[in-house]
Formats: structure tokens, C-alpha cells, sequence
């Protein structure tokens, strides 16, 4: 169960592949007019963008409230590793944030839980906020797995983490099943698995538990968002498709 420490909102929004610089630069002078700051004074608010279109978001969103984040990084600063981009890269260009192991990287491209053990710390010791995705699919749920997969997802992903920077650390649960599927979990099946997330970290410290963040992701929209966001163990959302409409991005982070 959740204490009484107010967990402020967190909603973040994932381009994924979607965004050229002009189209980067539209959409953050929209956003803008649509979310007032009173909006961003009240729930943290990130957009997660392709590594081109990375400086002119920090730019254009330079001094607004809302952060910006990477979808990826390696966990060295150097080296032969032709391809990927480190974190002394991404604070170059002003980023604030970086999203790990999400279910794409993991399912398409081979993201280990033993990389993502290295590239969340090596994110927080740079100064960048971790956000590390976990998820089970719907065979794992179907097969009543998902405990044992959330279990080995969190404990390795944080396990080189120090029990006192547990909470700097966003976690976001993706039901991998409702991931551009139309399908999502309801509010009760993301209260489960986001109290057991909650749990997991409770393991190392219940303090870190107390002020961890952790959101759902899973098909999340303007119509479905307050419903789970009500639930008193989610404290945000990491949205997909719909963060690509300013205004329906808009409608969620008001929602939270």
C-alpha cells in the first residue's frame, strides 16, 4: 500500500519513431499554448524524441517545465560501440532524462536486463533520470508469469543501484499486450502490477518505495486516462501513439 507521501505526477510522452525537426519544433510550440503553466507547475511532464530531433526540442522547450528525454543510451562514454550514443552526449544537448529497456528495444533489438543493469546507473550517475521500462506479454500473463517476469526485470535493472538513489529512478509498467494493441489493462490489472513494482523496490527500501514513480504504459488516451491514473499506486503514464496529438498529450497530463 501506498503512505501518505504525495508522489507528484510524472506523464511522458513517447515519439518513438515519428519526428523530424520541423515537425519536432511544431508540435512543442503547440504544446505549449495547450498546457498553461499552472498544468506544469501541478505534474512533471517529459517528451521522449528521436536522437535528431533531441536539440531542437531541448531548444524550443528551453525554460518551459517540460523535460526531454532520449529513448536510449549505452551505458559507457566511449568506445567501439559504432551506433550507440552515451550519456555525456545526450547532456550536451541539454536532455534531462532517458528512457530504458522498453519493450521495443527489448523485443526488437535485443535489450538485455544485464545491459539495463549498467545503463541505469550509469544514467544517474551522469545526472540523467533513468526511466526503465518493464512488462510482461500476454503469454507470460496468460501462463500467470507476470510476477516472475516484473521480479527479474526490477531486481536486475536496479540492482547496481545504491538503495539511497532508488527513488530518482522512474519506472514505467508496459503490459506488453497492450502496447499498440487498442487493448488495455484495466485500472484494476495496472493497480496489481504497479503495487507489485512498488513492492519489489520495497524489498530494498521502504522509503525508496514510498517515493518511487511508477507509471503505467499501455495504450493510454484521453478517454482511459483519469480512470487509471486514479488508482492510488500509478503516478503517471508513459503514452505512446496518443502523445503524438498535442492536444489528446494535452488531455493526459491533465488527467494526472
Amino acid at each position: 500500500m501506498p503512505s501518505d507521501t504525495a508522489r507528484r505526477p510524472y506523464v511522458a510522452g513517447n515519439w518513438k519513431l515519428w519526428g523530424t525537426r520541423a515537425q519536432a519544433a511544431a508540435y512543442c510550440e503547440r504544446l505549449l499554448t495547450l498546457l498553461p503553466e499552472p498544468a506544469r507547475r501541478d505534474a512533471d511532464v517529459a517528451v521522449c524524441v528521436p536522437f535528431t530531433a533531441l536539440e531542437t526540442v531541448a531548444g524550443a522547450l528551453a525554460g518551459s517545465g517540460v523535460a526531454v528525454a532520449a529513448q536510449n543510451m549505452h551505458q559507457a562514454d566511449n568506445g567501439a560501440f559504432t551506433g550507440e550514443v552515451s550519456a555525456p552526449m545526450l547532456l550536451e544537448l541539454d536532455v534531462d532524462a532517458v528512457v530504458l529497456g522498453h519493450s521495443e528495444r527489448r523485443q526488437l533489438f535485443g535489450e538485455t536486463d544485464r545491459a539495463l543493469s549498467e545503463k541505469v546507473p550509469a544514467a544517474l550517475a551522469a545526472g540523467l533520470q533513468p526511466i526503465l521500462c518493464v512488462g510482461e506479454t500476454e503469454s507470460e500473463r496468460d501462463a500467470g508469469d507476470m510476477q516472475r517476469k516484473l521480479r527479474h526485470q526490477v531486481q536486475e535493472g536496479l540492482e547496481d543501484v545504491a538503495d539511497d538513489r532508488l527513488a530518482d529512478v522512474v519506472i514505467a509498467y508496459e503490459p506488453i499486450w497492450a502496447i499498440g494493441t487498442g487493448k488495455v489493462a484495466t485500472p484494476d490489472q495496472a493497480q496489481e502490477a504497479i503495487s507489485f513494482v512498488r513492492a519489489l523496490v520495497g524489498d530494498r527500501s521502504t522509503a525508496a518505495a514510498d517515493a518511487v514513480r511508477v507509471l503505467y504504459g499501455g495504450s493510454v488516451k484521453p478517454d482511459n486516462a483519469a480512470e487509471i491514473l486514479a488508482q492510488p499506486d500509478v503516478d503517471g503514464a508513459l503514452v505512446g501513439g496518443a502523445s503524438l496529438d498535442p492536444e489528446s498529450f494535452a488531455a493526459i497530463v491533465g488527467a494526472a
